[in-house]
């Protein structure tokens, strides 16, 4: 066990996954010194960990010395069964609805109170999105997160509503109309946004269905504006949804 820490009887590996949870989508980049403070480690702990997590693959240090997530971390999350064998089953339907709209198509699941996306297929003309694959958002201001919080458990829709920040000028950050819009999903199926994450880009989402009826995932899709091409989007999107559940139920 190394030495020199604040806390002795803190194993090495608890150190390293502190440092590691510092990371999130608010803070993706970190200097040393953030690590360290993050993690309640000495500076010089950091130091020798981060160190060992680059070494690894695990960390990826930039040219203005701040560190990101390794691609090795990201491929050893893909390996978890439930994402891997979901993403595999989805993929071929993403293509068919990106090759039908040439739109940005996000398949995203929830992970506590975020959303966290498994696949994303863009092009050139493409809407430009903050979402990336292995990205975390906030559940109320996307598509798929509104779909995935309409069908949260009620402790985590309570506590997402408690804490609703605005993002952009057209965030939903009242709670009674972020609450009619989660009923509206499961009257009409579908969820939307407009410029609530991104300005100038608009969502459209559906939920994905696993056994027993329970959503096990979002499909969404983003597009400069929805106006009258909302139920041609969702038709799409439901297409596609169905052909995943099926395969799922397989």
């Amino acid at each position: 066990m190394a030495g020199n820490t604040r806390d002795p009887g803190v194993s090495v590996a608890s150190r390293l996954l502190a440092l590691l949870a510092v990371f999130d989508e608010r803070t993706p980049a970190l200097t040393l010194t953030e690590l360290a403070d993050g993690a309640d480690l000495p500076v010089a702990t950091a130091h020798r960990l981060v160190r060992e997590l680059v070494d690894w693959g695990a960390l990826v240090r930039g040219d203005d010395g701040r560190y990101v997530v390794g691609r090795r971390l990201w491929k050893l999350g893909l390996l978890a069964p439930d994402q891997a064998d979901l993403r595999e089953i989805a993929s071929p339907f993403l293509h068919d609805l990106y090759g039908a709209t040439l739109a940005t198509v996000h398949l995203a699941i929830r992970d506590g109170d975020e959303v966290l996306y498994l696949d994303r297929l863009a092009g050139h003309a493409s809407v430009p999105a903050v979402s990336r694959v292995g990205a975390r958002l906030p559940l109320y201001a996307t598509g798929v997160g509104k779909v995935l919080l309409a069908y949260a458990p009620r402790e985590v829709h309570d506590r997402v509503l408690r804490n609703l920040a605005r993002i952009t000028p057209y965030t939903v950050t009242h709670p009674g109309k972020l609450d009619s819009e989660l009923r509206r999903v499961h009257r009409e199926g579908y969820a939307q946004t407009v410029e609530e994450m991104t300005l100038g880009a608009c969502s459209v989402a559906v939920p994905v269905r696993g056994e027993g009826e329970s959503v096990v995932a979002a499909l969404g899709i983003v597009v400069p504006s929805i106006g009258r091409d909302r139920a041609r989007l969702v038709a799409a999107l439901q297409v596609a949804a169905r052909g995943i559940e099926r395969s799922l139920r397989r």
